[in-house]
């Protein structure tokens, strides 16, 4: 260990970018044992890691790296599995810039941040390599939990209450389970297979998934509360937010995470609305997030002729993950800074043809440290395009059936929970989007893990809590 003066930090292995906008796999290759090894030898095994502290599943970064160090690979394996209920697609996803390796101290100090999101990767691919699979006792109790969603949080939950020996009744409205991991994050970041895996081992642990089932609609709450007892929430914030602008609802104007699932509806081979096809079209994407980043990248894929990205601020105030806007760029993405829009322009046909833009200024900054965007009176321009996407983050949908059975929301629609994610209702829990708010994958798998503690253990003191 602390290799670090002598051995640099090395990214693994990435597809060109001519290659990769071909196709949908994943751009970044696996880490081999020997480089995963040499990569965690650099670790300087803090006696307060940073990288622990600030990942929120708070993940046993440095004894696992140590671990991979020695080439220990069953020692890696479960100590990544422990804490994280899905390490091999945090690894993938996580915006580890701003996470583990933004703290990293040799980050700090200058020699580059241990690739910790990589090495995670590798702990699991490689481990289930060689048969190694996350551990589960079967069930034994007679208490059942429902989860309603099956996105990160809800996959989190399931695990850990599954690993204590308690069933899970869990419905999803989609054919597929894994919410956002499924639907809204390309394959070029994360294969879906990865995900589809991790469902067949819980599946052979005990949950009973229940797919193309809508809580509400196909089932009333009260006939799951009949069913079980205990309930979790996880049923994200996927309402787009608005621009409030000239003509935003035309024909031609998209939402991002509409966009992105109907491709990969359309790449699931399952029925989809052919409006989002953008072959051969100009694309024009407002925002600078991740999720900003993945359509661009698609729409490079789906044969666009052309992608900008416009953003209000400047490239170095860019919420998305550095290696994202990287990967943009790269795979022809053309940027443009200190912009924001005024109105969508329309032709006789009331179809798409412009976008009326205004440049903006940066000045000082407000209670969160970041600077205030300032509009730059007579600076109007436009910039044609034929199709608009809408990248501009979410806000929460609220069913029905939260306030018919008593479950309190805030003023922002977020599902109120006390510090145990227990809501308003007795016996009724929820975590994840729809309880923060639109927010990271791992902080949903937070949420779920931290969640299922404090469901365990309602359902350890013998009393149906329904």
């Amino acid at each position: 260990m602390q290799n670090f003066t002598e051995l640099e930090r090395i990214d693994p292995e990435r597809r060109g970018s001519n290659e990769r906008i071909k196709d949908y796999k994943e751009i970044y290759e696996i880490f081999k044992t020997n480089d995963a090894s040499t990569q965690a030898e650099r670790c300087i095994q803090c006696g307060d890691p940073y990288c622990h502290n600030k990942c929120p599943l708070h993940n046993y970064i440095p004894f696992w790296l140590k671990a991979t160090a020695n080439i220990d690979k069953k020692l890696a394996f479960n100590l990544s599995n422990e804490s994280n209920p899905f390490p091999e697609i945090t690894g993938r996803i996580c915006p580890v810039d701003r996470l583990c390796e933004g703290d990293c101290t040799l980050n700090q100090d200058g020699f580059g941040a241990i690739t910790i999101g990589s090495i995670e990767t590798f702990i699991s691919e490689n481990g289930f390599k060689h048969g190694l699979k996350p551990v589960f006792p079967g069930v034994s109790s007679d208490k059942r939990v429902a989860v309603i969603g099956s996105g990160p949080s809800s996959m989190s939950v399931a695990t850990y209450i599954l690993r204590a020996g308690i069933g899970v009744d869990m419905y999803e409205k989609a054919s597929r389970p894994g919410g956002l991991l499924t639907y809204g994050i390309p394959n070029f970041k994360l294969n879906k297979k990865v995900v589809q895996r991790r469902y067949e081992w819980l599946k052979d642990a005990g949950l009973n998934l229940i797919l193309n089932c809508e809580v509400g609609k196909d089932i009333s709450f009260s006939e799951i509360s009949k069913r079980c007892n205990g309930i979790f929430i996880g049923i994200g914030a996927q309402k787009p937010k608005k621009a409030n602008i000239i003509n935003e609802q035309s024909s031609g104007t998209l939402r991002a995470l509409d966009f992105l699932i109907n491709i990969q509806k359309k790449l699931f081979h399952e029925s989809y609305d052919e409006k989002y096809d953008v072959k051969d079209k100009s694309v024009v994407v407002i925002g600078g997030g991740d999720t900003a980043m993945d359509c661009v990248r698609t729409a490079i894929r789906e044969g666009a002729k052309s992608v900008k990205c416009l953003y209000r601020r400047d490239r170095a105030n860019m919420p998305g993950s550095k290696k994202e806007i990287k990967n943009a760029y790269d795979e022809g993405t053309q940027f443009i800074f200190n912009v924001t829009p005024k109105e969508i322009i329309l032709n006789s046909d009331k179809k798409v043809i412009a976008v009326g833009m205004k440049k903006t200024m940066l000045t000082e900054k407000d209670s969160t440290g970041r600077q205030k965007v300032e509009v730059i009176k007579g600076s109007d321009f436009r910039i044609d395009t034929d199709i608009v996407i809408f990248s501009l983050g979410f806000e929460h949908e609220i069913p029905s059936f939260l306030a018919e059975n008593g479950i309190e929301v805030n003023k922002y629609g977020g599902v109120i929970v006390d510090e145990h994610y227990e809501t308003s209702k007795k016996g009724i829990f929820a975590g994840g989007d729809c309880q923060r708010g639109a927010d990271l994958v791992v902080t949903a798998a937070n949420d779920g893990k931290e969640a299922a503690h404090f469901i365990i253990k309602s359902l350890k003191r013998q009393e149906k809590i329904i």
